[in-house]
């Protein structure tokens, strides 16, 4: 039996809010190199040459400075670089990876 109580909704309610604080910061990264680009529904910003290896670095430098990360070159891949929640998955890997 799956018990909800208030606390749990709140401790739910925190995450998706603490979650939604990192997007954020995540957009208003991307948003600094880019401020035309819609970074909330691009799905393609390394295959359509949105981003460039520039602003690869740039990123790299500062979700790793925001987020307390490294990303290594093994995850310096389009997949991972493609869309916002690409990326925003991408440091939550990374997060549980330390």
């Amino acid at each position: 039996m799956l018990l909800f109580t208030a606390r749990s909704a709140r401790a739910v309610g925190g995450r998706d809010k603490k979650e939604k604080i990192r997007m954020d910061k995540l957009l208003e990264i991307l948003k600094g190199l880019h401020p035309e680009v819609d970074f909330e529904t691009c799905e393609n910003l390394v295959d359509g040459k949105i981003l460039d290896s520039f602003d690869i670095i740039s990123i790299i430098s500062e979700i790793s400075e925001e987020f307390d990360v490294t990303v290594s070159a093994e995850y310096i891949v389009p997949e991972n670089f493609n869309s916002a929640k690409a990326l925003y998955a991408l440091i939550e890997k990374l997060e549980d990876e330390d």
